[in-house]
């Protein structure tokens, strides 16, 4: 079975165990047995000779329907995936199902289309918010075949057992068709015939109904039943030509009947007429949530808030990458079985995507117990993560996150040619057929057009071609500064097993390389020595990067890095940061001050009550100055309550902010004269900092240099904090060279 899917709507019967004990379940049971009766031992009936049917047979058959109401429910109601503890009853993680509109992602025409899509979204996702969706359930009750297909794990199966338990129900609300559903498997269809009548038969004939084989054919015959064909994908593929052929002249045979199959999306060739095919979309921020709430939904879980403790984790910038895995509900099973273990998810995120993919190479097909493609005879599952992983690295490399089909199947061939041990032997088509069936890794996006199925993968594959080729020198010398590059450093350092203190002391020397103009030098100079024995308590770097992110130079990310060296003085400074941004605004040498109009939300305010303000100038300069006198007083106070700045820069920063808050401004009346006070105000705010007066004007290049060496020794500490091993000695050093001039000698 596929993993848990999806879902909460409200259900009249609370849970399926509540459903079972239920009045409603007595009179399904009471509909069913009426069906079967009218359809397979009416006197209409031909095959029913009078006098046949008995009051004994007729309560028979009436038992027979409660039992096989139970058994349904016993054998495709409740999920026991990756080493669960203890089973779960659908309903009570079931979130609803979606399914991709008719232009779904296969809309593209080119790679070149996909790439720039997915980079317009700007969200780690292949799968576009624009496209239209549907509800599961009502197109399910909609169509009378459908085929429903998605890559492994999306949830195909845990979808068509949910509507037989809807079509059980027979309330009318959920799937409103009177019908038997009736679940196959089709992998158990492994003798090259697929004789789907007689495996219904089976199934009646195990909850004892009389006659089953007249039962099932004067049901087909009268459109009764629901028929569900789990995995076309999982026959074997030496039959699959010939199931295909089989099932389609079964639907033809009994077309009255309703029908719903399911089949991974790389397996399918479109072979059956009647079905529309629709395709499960990934799960979007509103089904994960109602997955989280469903599965930590014990009285203990709730009280603890334990779902929302969850998704909060998944929300912070940090866990962008794991909260991507969460759109495949395989996978997101995979989360919460991990949360719910640790209340929280590894820093050392190597390991959990480790876990993920071994999820879909491995245990996912163990578990569905999948007759293997016969390529796996010769196909380790070392050599295909060798091949994933270079096919991951060669696409990161060049910054293609999909790729051209004969490309992918051009490196396979190379992989298996430049292996001595590698069986050569092996069709590098069918190795990629294989993979993408089987485990989903990789997944066609449009025509011969392939991608990874989550960037994560990628990330994680190309990180470990890394580590397996020696490619750690070259990753620091030409990819520290690229963000698109972050997540690979990260899980680096968490696959070096032997410890990550040489690619920390590679990242810190590259670094140090950004520090090259006069400028820059007298700017890290300047925060050693106003922090020098300050008696905040918090660690020199930390204290360094402080006083960094108050000077005028600071860049977008120093927060970033003070909240890596040390969280409470971080929380101190996000504090002051709105202050720092307003008072920031004040500096900038803008001469139309309608610029702080979207930044100064009182202002703002006022001006949406009475927009004629606008064209009051001295009304906004009142307004804007006398912000800026708060915006001085706050950070004068926490400046002091911080202890960053010893006390010699301490009380001479103080005395200087006080000077510049009582200082009287005057209306200006030209532009040049604003563009005069700015400077003024901005020569101030430098004096009051100790910092020479010339500081006023950084080149462009200049503050790209400050950017990416602030970026780099950022992205250093996070890495420590990813690594599973670094040396207390080696880090100590790191931490005690940080944001200092480094001698040159």
């Amino acid at each position: 079975m596929d993993a848990p899917m999806t879902g909460a709507e409200p259900f009249i019967f609370g849970t399926l165990k509540g459903f079972l004990a239920s009045k409603a379940a007595e009179k399904a049971q009471e509909t069913i047995a009426s069906e079967i009766t009218k359809s397979a031992w009416s006197s209409s009936a031909t095959q029913v000779k009078p006098g046949s049917f008995t009051d004994q047979i007729k309560q028979k058959i009436f038992d027979a329907s409660g039992q096989y109401i139970s058994s349904y429910a016993d054998r495709h109601g409740i999920l026991k995936v990756l080493g669960m503890t203890e089973p779960v009853w659908i309903e009570d993680i079931y979130t609803r199902v979606q399914f991709l509109g008719n232009e779904g992602i296969r809309q593209y025409l080119s790679l070149e289309n996909l790439e720039q899509a997915y980079r317009e979204t700007q969200q780690r996702r292949f799968q576009s918010r624009e496209c239209t969706k549907q509800d599961g359930l009502e197109v399910a009750d909609r169509q009378p075949y459908l085929m429903v297909l998605g890559q492994p794990g999306a949830g195909k199966s845990t979808f068509l057992r949910r509507i037989g338990l809807e079509a059980l129900k027979r309330d009318g609300s959920g799937y409103r068709h009177n019908c038997i559903p009736v679940f196959l498997e089709l992998k158990r269809f492994n003798t090259g015939t697929v004789d789907i009548e007689q495996a219904i038969a089976r199934e009646f004939e195990t909850c004892n109904f009389p006659d089953p084989a007249r039962s099932t054919k004067r049901l087909l015959e009268d459109g009764k039943l629901l028929v569900l064909l789990d995995g076309l994908d999982e026959v074997p593929t030496q039959q699959m030509d010939q199931a295909i052929t089989q099932i389609q002249d079964f639907c033809d045979r009994y077309s009255q009947n309703r029908f719903i199959a399911s089949c991974r999306t790389a397996a399918y060739r479109s072979r059956f007429r009647q079905f529309v095919d629709v395709i499960m979309a990934d799960f979007d921020d509103e089904q994960i949530q109602q997955f989280m709430t469903n599965w930590f939904r014990s009285k203990d879980d709730q009280q603890l808030g334990v779902a929302q403790k969850c998704w909060n984790l998944l929300q912070q910038p940090g866990y962008a990458s794991t909260r991507e895995l969460a759109q495949t509900p395989l996978l997101l099973t995979f989360l919460c079985l991990v949360f719910d273990d640790a209340q929280t998810f590894p820093k050392q995120r190597a390991i959990l995507y480790k876990d993920a993919l071994d999820v879909l190479l491995k245990r996912w097909a163990s578990e569905k117990r999948i007759q293997r493609d016969p390529i796996y005879q010769d196909l380790t599952l070392p050599l295909e993560e060798m091949m994933l992983a270079e096919i991951a690295y060669t696409g990161f490399v060049n910054d293609r996150l999909f790729f051209q089909k004969r490309d992918v199947v051009e490196q396979i061939c190379t992989v298996l040619i430049n292996n001595l041990n590698a069986p050569q032997h092996l069709d590098g088509d069918a190795v990629l057929d294989a993979i993408q069936i089987q485990q989903g890794i990789l997944v066609e996006r449009a025509r011969n057009v392939l991608s990874f199925s989550h960037l994560t993968l990628q990330e994680y594959l190309t990180a470990q071609h890394i580590a397996d080729n020696n490619l750690v020198a070259q990753l620091v010398a030409d990819h520290l500064c690229d963000r698109r590059w972050r997540e690979v450093f990260l899980l680096i350092a968490g696959l070096m097993r032997g410890g990550a203190d040489a690619l920390l002391l590679q990242m810190e020397t590259a670094a140090s390389h950004f520090v090259n103009t006069a400028r820059l030098k007298h700017l890290l100079d300047w925060a050693e020595q106003a922090t020098a024995g300050s008696e905040g308590d918090f660690k020199p770097v930390a204290k360094r990067s402080a006083a960094i992110f108050i000077s005028p130079a600071c860049a977008n990310n120093i927060l970033a890095l003070t909240s890596a060296l040390c969280p409470n003085l971080y929380y101190g400074l996000d504090s002051i940061s709105l202050d720092l941004c307003i008072f920031g605004a004040a500096l900038t040498p803008n001469p139309n001050l309608d610029f702080f109009r979207d930044i100064i939300s009182d202002l703002d305010l006022a001006i949406r009550y009475n927009p004629d303000l606008l064209q009051d100038e001295a009304f906004i300069f009142n307004e804007v100055f006398a912000l800026l006198r708060r915006c001085v007083r706050n950070l004068t106070q926490a400046i002091v309550q911080l202890e960053v700045f010893n006390l010699v820069y301490s009380d001479t920063l103080s005395s200087r902010l006080n000077v510049l808050e009582a200082k009287p401004f005057g209306i200006p009346q030209s532009c040049e004269a604003r563009s005069d006070l700015i400077e003024s105000i901005r020569r101030t705010w430098y004096l009051a900092l100790s910092l020479d007066s010339d500081w006023v004007d950084w080149s462009e290049a200049e503050a790209e240099a400050l950017n990416h060496y602030l970026y780099a020794n950022e992205l250093i500490v996070r890495c420590k904090e990813a690594a599973v091993r670094v040396s207390p000695q080696v880090w100590a050093g790191i931490e005690e060279r940080m944001l200092t001039v480094r001698d040159e000698g």
